[in-house]
């Protein structure tokens, strides 16, 4: 299997994606945090002693997917139209879904991806001081979609 990001000689390379078309791209990405009952009582409360966790994930999420670029090393650096994220909060979980759009010549599941990654570790963050047994759970790319743009 040939890999985008590596040469026939073994160097890694960035992606030249200048031949493509510009193109309305999407990507949903989810993932999970699994939390004492107690904890999702705090969280639903807003009486975590570092504040509101959800809103705080939410704002992460965002930069982090505004960064991916920064932190991925060939990952191309990409105007977004929209990153949103939501949260289900569950009886011992969290689940987060984070939605990410450009208009661009590749795709932003990185971005979303990312987005959910970031999202999950500030909970953790914002959880830790009365949760030491949460996990952060499978982080996979739902959606990849892409439409001609006008």
């Amino acid at each position: 299997m040939k890999l985008s990001h590596v040469k026939e000689s073994g160097e890694v390379t960035m992606v030249d994606v200048s031949h493509k078309q510009m193109q309305r791209r999407n990507a949903t990405a989810t993932g999970s945090i699994r939390l004492h009952p107690d904890t999702i009582a705090l969280l639903n409360k807003k009486l975590l002693k570092k504040g509101d966790a959800l809103t705080c994930a939410q704002l992460a999420g965002i930069i982090g997917a505004k960064k991916t670029a920064e932190l991925i090393p060939l990952c191309h650096s990409l105007a977004l139209d929209n990153v949103s994220l939501s949260f289900e909060v569950g009886d011992a979980a969290v689940t987060i879904t984070a939605n990410a759009v450009c208009t661009g010549r590749t795709g932003v599941e990185m971005e979303a991806l990312t987005a959910v990654s970031i999202a999950a570790l500030t909970l953790y963050d914002m959880c830790k001081a009365v949760d030491k047994h949460m996990v952060i759970g499978e982080i996979k790319l739902v959606e990849k979609k892409k439409d001609v743009a006008a």
